[in-house]
């Protein structure tokens, strides 16, 4: 297969440029694509930002988160050192101007900032998105003239409800067209998210038995053993349900259930995610389960109650957990439930997608932190008598492919830059996300019934386990 081109020349603007997502994932992303030799030399990046900075101070940083990374095991991005070629090469490139997002002077301003392509990247807070997007269209500056592209890379979340997301959509849209917008789910990223559909789809011994006639249910989990950390006063409004299941785990879940696209072209593969996503029947409050963590130890340290986290109030009803039971109402998936579940201050971070079948075999798609994937069997033990075992079989990506540097960031923009859609969320995928989960939202929105609360180093409430339970099922276990 031919080694990727570098993307065309392009102007990026990245509004919040002092931000935590531009310095620990945008940036190592950049960098990471220098190194691998696919951007223009004509690339430039221009941070926008309402903080006091000029250029030379942003660079330094920047440069300074770089290096930090080196020394940082649990960051996405870890490498053993940053080499000065690319970052210089990179640095050269960067420039800074203070920006105030609400105010229209400085979107005419930037018109003399632009020639070409350009790449409108929005790391900023969700209320600023179709503010900035109708700053930019007032002025013109989405236009598409002379063969030049203009794109704008909006960040999850999409909303925060059915309605917000169909407002932010109707904003977008007055301003721009839908091929021109870039929802980013980054959790699409992932190289092992990616490997699904082809793992699916180019391997005989799988699609054929990827089915109700084969598969008793479907388990996806992404746990986290840390808290909210600093993200208290975000998260007390948003919650697990909100932050995780619409995007991520609902990424993760069209990847597995979709049926096969007419080809693997961005449109085709969007039209079989949207038919999935249409395809879950509205999730009733009954088939939802939520949780809040208590205090208790992670690895022998305190762990505060999230109640008694910074920014949050001392009687929340946020959810910190929250699993659901997902039914697709299609052939292939008719009476397969599809049960997924994420939350915080569990008892393992874990991302795994489990396949469990109906004669008795489990196949995991590893996302983090193994990738790969694993499969159990049933062989013969040794010896005189004819007696059977549980065998497992696994793959790692590591131990067959040299993986470059990457923190999930490079592919999307490099699709973003060479006008990619595959890995990008289309407005009615937004739409049909958000309506699925409608009324478990709408129930816990209106309830003041106290929450469960789990123990930290858990797998989670009991709540949760019986949504399994009255169907003879259980979770798999974490550890």
């Amino acid at each position: 297969m031919p080694s990727p081109k570098p993307a065309p020349p392009c102007t990026i603007f990245i509004f919040g440029a002092v931000g935590d997502l531009t310095k620990r994932l945008l940036m190592p992303a950049i960098y990471n694509l220098a190194g691998s030799k696919l951007l223009d030399e004509r690339t430039k990046i221009i941070g926008l930002d309402h903080n006091d900075r000029t250029a030379e101070i942003w660079r330094g940083e920047l440069n300074d988160a770089l290096q930090s990374f080196t020394k940082a095991a649990g960051a996405e991005f870890h490498p053993d050192h940053i080499d000065e070629a690319t970052w210089g090469w990179v640095s050269q490139r960067l420039d800074y101007t203070v920006f105030d997002f609400e105010q229209s002077d400085g979107y005419e301003k930037l018109k003399n900032r632009i020639s070409g392509n350009a790449i409108f990247y929005l790391a900023v807070s969700p209320r600023f998105f179709a503010t900035i997007a109708e700053g930019l269209g007032r002025v013109g500056l989405l236009k598409e003239t002379d063969g030049a592209f203009r794109r704008l890379a909006v960040e999850k979340p999409f909303g925060s409800d059915l309605a917000s997301a169909r407002a932010l959509n109707e904003r977008l849209l007055a301003v721009t067209s839908e091929a021109q917008i870039y929802r980013v789910d980054h959790f699409l990223g992932k190289e092992p998210v990616q490997g699904i559909m082809p793992l699916r789809l180019r391997n005989g011994i799988f699609e054929p038995i990827w089915s109700r006639e084969h598969i008793d249910s479907v388990q996806i989990t992404a746990a986290e053993t840390l808290g909210v950390e600093h993200r208290g006063k975000f998260y007390e409004t948003t919650g697990a349900l909100r932050d995780m299941v619409p995007n991520h785990l609902f990424s993760l879940l069209t990847m597995t259930a979709m049926e096969a696209p007419r080809s693997f072209d961005a449109e085709d593969v969007r039209d079989a995610k949207v038919a999935l996503l249409q395809a879950i029947r509205p999730i009733a409050p009954g088939d939802a389960a939520r949780g809040q963590y208590a205090a208790g130890t992670m690895d022998g340290k305190p762990v505060r109650a999230f109640r008694d986290e910074d920014n949050v109030a001392r009687d929340s009803h946020t959810e910190t957990f929250a699993a659901l039971a997902v039914q697709i109402d299609s052939h292939r998936w008719n009476g397969v439930p599809f049960y997924v579940r994420t939350g915080k201050q569990l008892a393992r971070h874990l991302t795994t997608i489990a396949i469990l079948f109906k004669a008795g075999n489990l196949l995991t798609l590893g996302i983090a932190p193994d990738q790969g994937f694993s499969v159990t069997f049933q062989a013969k033990k040794p010896g005189p008598v004819l007696e059977t075992g549980t065998a497992r079989a696994a793959f790692a990506y590591k131990d067959y492919f040299e993986e470059p540097p990457a923190v999930g960031y490079e592919t999307l923009l490099y699709d973003l830059m060479t006008g990619n859609s595959l890995l990008f969320q289309r407005e009615d995928m937004v739409d049909a996300s958000w309506a699925a989960v409608a009324p478990v939202l709408d129930a816990w929105g209106s309830s003041h019934d106290a929450l469960p609360s789990y123990v930290p180093g858990s797998a989670g409430p009991d709540t949760a386990a019986n949504l399994l339970e009255r169907s003879g099922r259980h979770w798999l276990p974490l550890g």
